[in-house]
């Protein structure tokens, strides 16, 4: 009994540490993205009344004596923001000179204030701000994203090797080789026609519109009786039409390649490179990404990937804290991944996202004049609403699936 309750508790203990794992990373990916607003911001001048990690009533805060600035660390570790006086154009009322915005003052907060007078944070209200300045202070965030998502990738790469897909054995031991012109378990796919393979993605992209009977070249890693690793090259006659409707349909893939076992499937695995193949290799991979991402949306705007297939906040940090659970690895590897995916999500033009507000801040810089600010907000509030309510959607019906 005792022994059961102690892997009760350690199994316990590991999936708290990989909630909280997974907290922790994206946590740290939502603030390096305000970072970069904040950075931007303090760059060209903006006067930023608050800089907060998560979101609700704060744990610690600060107040610059130096800036004027409130740092503050709140309850809820899944946010943050930077606060720039005058974005809000329905904040009327302005602080008085000499007291903190944004947040009132406590009796203990208002004894201080009267021995020790914080400095009115500087620069200009937001608003006020040339058009192309405010532009570089929002991809600013998007920016800082996918620059910590490449250097974890350089990090992953450099000390791991660069990932090429791996073709898995679920089985206890992998079948002898009976066909060798034919793709094996344990072969490492280099390329498909000429073209690397990163992703199980990049079979559907350079397959697709293929017919059954065509030939493609496929460059392969696989071990000889010596256990050691040779290069190869093989013509495979395709076996099934490549006519995908997603890029989800890594059976049809598998089928075409003729692999027909249900205990072979696509994997990954890093082998080490030279040190300028790794940078490269680091930045098509995050391209790669991004792309991903790109065409999931695409996809799902148009039909041909249902809801089912996304996640919302929850099932975000219950895949992280699997996949992070794992090892450095995978760990780095997720976590390139978030920073990627936030990076390009606030550059869509939806409403509420850095890339809706790129869009009005061009439109007054063409136009000579803003659009009217109410209706802006009132444009972006409703973002705000539709994916809080699409986030909640998906995760349940993550439940369900």
């Amino acid at each position: 009994m005792n022994t059961f309750a102690l892997l009760d508790f350690n199994a316990v203990m590991q999936s708290v540490g990989g909630v909280v794992l997974a907290v922790a990373v994206l946590l740290v990916m939502v603030t390096i993205h305000e970072f970069g607003h904040y950075v931007a911001g303090k760059l060209l001048h903006f006067k930023i009344n608050e800089f907060a990690v998560g979101f609700g009533p704060a744990i610690l805060k600060k107040r610059s004596k130096k800036t004027g600035e409130l740092f503050a660390l709140r309850i809820i570790p899944l946010g943050g923001y930077c606060a720039f006086d005058g974005e809000d154009e329905f904040e009327e009322e302005q602080p008085q000179e000499g007291q903190p915005p944004f947040e009132e003052m406590t009796p203990v907060e208002e004894l201080v204030q009267k021995e020790d007078e914080y400095p009115e944070p500087k620069g200009e209200r937001f608003n006020d701000q040339k058009p192309w300045k405010r532009i570089i202070v929002l991809i600013a965030g998007a920016t800082m994203n996918y620059l910590l998502a490449l250097v974890l990738l350089f990090i992953m790469f450099g000390c791991y090797g660069r990932i090429h897909s791996y073709i898995g054995y679920t089985g206890e031991e992998p079948p002898a080789i009976t066909n060798p012109d034919g793709l094996c378990a344990q072969d490492i796919v280099l390329s498909v026609d000429g073209q690397d393979i990163y992703l199980t993605t990049d079979y559907v992209d350079i397959l697709s519109g293929k017919n059954k009977g065509d030939e493609v070249s496929v460059k392969i890693l696989r071990r000889d009786a010596d256990k050691v690793w040779q290069e190869k090259t093989l013509n495979i006659t395709l076996q099934a039409d490549c006519h995908f409707t997603s890029m989800t349909q890594t059976g049809l893939v598998m089928q075409a390649l003729g692999l027909h076992s249900e205990e072979v499937g696509f994997a990954s695995v890093t082998m080490k490179a030279g040190f300028f193949e790794t940078i490269g290799s680091a930045v098509v991979y995050s391209f790669k990404i991004g792309g991903t991402v790109l065409r999931s949306l695409g996809e799902l705007v148009t039909g041909r990937l249902g809801l089912n297939a996304m996640g919302g906040p929850v099932t975000t940090i219950k895949v992280t804290s699997q996949i992070a659970s794992a090892g450095v690895l995978p760990l780095l590897n997720i976590a390139a991944f978030i920073g990627v995916n936030l990076a390009v999500f606030n550059l869509l033009p939806i409403p509420a996202l850095d890339g809706c507000k790129v869009i009005f801040c061009i439109i007054e810089w063409i136009r000579k004049k803003p659009v009217n600010r109410k209706v802006e907000a009132i444009i972006h509030f409703a973002g705000i609403i539709l994916l809080f309510g699409f986030a909640i959607l998906v995760d349940v019906l993550q439940l369900f699936a």
